[in-house]
């Protein structure tokens, strides 16, 4: 065994010893990838979505050097008719780029340096080039299938490290390009070397103008993940038997985790949060690394048209279209709002649906990532309200409704000067905008239906909430007591039915010509 040629299956076996959830039917699917035109994937997604668990998940089931049937004994690829074609049956090598990456002088040398390392152990498990003075990976590899009639299966973990660490450095970005089509570009060398090869990443594989470096590949990515969606992250009936075994909340799980959706796979969890959830026995935001403030607040600063109002818009919890396919798929080339926005969707921060083609911020957990990274830039008016939502909040319960139409009159400014337009829907997103941690609390919901007509804003009290529920009513030049008056005649029911003698009933006016808002609160 080696630290790239035939790691083998201790790396997995640490992650059954852990929280788990079976995915090893996904290598049912690279079986059928094995020696075939489509045998070289891409699946690129988040951090802590679990790309390194399947790079390591089939490290260990190809992995000659090993045995590991135990290790998938009773998983569901054992039950498949693929399980013994291909266990511990091929030579892998297994690429981590990302701690290669950390453990080197200079990046500068990572992808000759990276050869070397690789080719040593080649040397020392190959006799038939154990005298090779060969520098290139690609050439050495394809000379000892040529000499022993062996295939490889080679691995990437973090393919895309290198794009994102040396991002200007567009020489070495390059020569990796080089390396890469070297081992998978096709022709004779690659099908003969080659059975199959698992590339994994945050980023789509790069592109040049609009043709992809590697056009080989079957590529899988947040935005088409087609038919592997269900590996993306965890599926709600996975969350559901986890709550289950641990005793946690699953509402709560779905609140905070929730919000990736594709058109195979409708609700898709963060696994990384709901692990670290179920460890910690505590539902929070676990995106408040320093890493993820400073990257966000850089990308929603950039300087596009049309940039700041549509991230306004998604922090209202409204969806904004998206159109993904200019991204070059690196982290410099950025031409437009679009291209933002789809790197914000790679990296987890946006949920995409490839049917409408539109993006939104997917759960409460990015909300706060996204409420934190507002807060630093220089966007006063939203930056002023995301901090006062709490002061905010506290204040309509309090009945004081003087102060609450003050702070709502403050968002709406902010909000009409980036969205650059000032009728009820500003309305509405301002509202929804000056109360946005409010929905850690709440349930938020536009037009709810309730007894004769809707609610245009219900604060329904998440489960194990002591918070009473709100109904909001929007006026345009009239008057705030005719909004409450208009409650009262609805006469709610359904939903909000069960919170009568704890309903707190807001009636928000705003008045074109003065640009005023008026507001009174009552309590039902």
């Amino acid at each position: 065994m080696g630290l790239y040629l035939n790691p083998g299956n201790g790396s997995f076996r640490q992650i059954r010893n852990g929280i788990y959830v079976d995915k090893t039917d996904m290598i049912d699917y690279v079986n059928s990838t094995v020696c075939t035109p489509a045998k070289l994937t891409c699946f690129s997604r988040p951090r802590r979505f679990g790309k390194s668990f399947a790079a390591k998940m089939l490290c260990a089931y190809y992995d000659k050097s090993c045995d590991s049937r135990e290790l998938f004994e009773g998983l569901k690829i054992s039950k498949m008719d693929s399980f013994e074609k291909y266990l511990n049956k091929f030579d892998v090598i297994y690429l981590d780029i990302t701690w290669f990456v950390s453990t080197i002088e200079s990046i500068e040398n990572a992808v000759s340096d990276l050869q070397r390392c690789v080719i040593q152990e080649l040397k020392e498990s190959f006799t038939c080039v154990a005298n090779s003075d060969e520098t290139s990976l690609p050439r050495m590899l394809a000379d000892i299938s040529h000499k022993t009639k062996q295939k490889f299966v080679i691995i990437i973990d973090e393919w895309d490290a290198l794009f994102r660490e040396a991002k200007e450095d567009k020489e070495l970005q390059k020569e990796y390009v080089q390396l890469l089509r070297g081992l998978f570009k096709g022709g004779t060398a690659t099908d003969e070397t080659i059975a199959v090869a698992y590339m994994t990443g945050i980023l789509p594989i790069k592109k040049y103008g609009t043709e992809s470096a590697l056009t080989d590949f079957q590529e899988f990515t947040m935005t088409s993940p087609a038919k592997l969606a269900k590996y993306v992250g965890f599926t709600e009936d996975e969350v559901k038997s986890l709550c289950d075994k641990y005793n946690m909340d699953f509402e709560s799980m779905q609140t905070w985790y929730d919000g990736y959706s594709f058109n195979q796979i409708q609700h898709v969890y963060s696994p990384n949060s709901v692990m670290l959830a179920i460890r910690n026995e505590e539902f929070q935001n676990y995106w408040t690394a320093s890493e993820t403030y400073e990257s966000l607040k850089k990308y929603i600063e950039m300087d596009f048209d049309g940039l700041k109002g549509e991230i306004i818009s998604m922090l209202s919890g409204e969806t904004v279209r998206v159109r993904v396919s200019t991204f070059q798929n690196d982290m410099t080339s950025f031409n437009s709002k679009d291209d933002v926005l789809t790197l914000l969707i790679h990296l987890g921060y946006l949920a995409y649906n490839s049917k409408t083609q539109k993006a939104t911020i997917p759960n409460l957990e990015v909300a706060g990532a996204f409420g934190d990274a507002v807060g630093g830039t220089d966007w006063a008016y939203v930056a002023e309200a995301i901090k006062d939502s709490d002061n905010l909040l506290d204040a309509t319960i309090q009945g004081k409704a003087e102060k609450v139409a003050d702070a709502l009159e403050k968002a709406h400014e902010g909000v009409c000067s980036a969205l650059e337009y000032n009728n009820e829907a500003s309305l509405s997103a301002s509202i929804i905008l000056a109360y946005y941690t409010a929905r850690r609390h709440y349930e938020i919901v536009h037009e709810l239906p309730a007894g004769k007509g809707f609610a245009d804003l219900a604060f329904l009290p998440r489960k194990n909430s002591d918070y009473p529920a709100m109904v909001i009513e929007l006026k345009y030049n009239q008057d705030a007591d005719t909004a409450i008056r208009q409650i009262k005649e609805k006469r709610y029911d359904g939903r909000l039915k069960e919170y009568f003698g704890n309903l707190i009933m807001v009636g928000i006016n705003y008045d074109k010509e003065t640009k005023k808002h008026t507001c009174v609160i009552e309590r039902e």
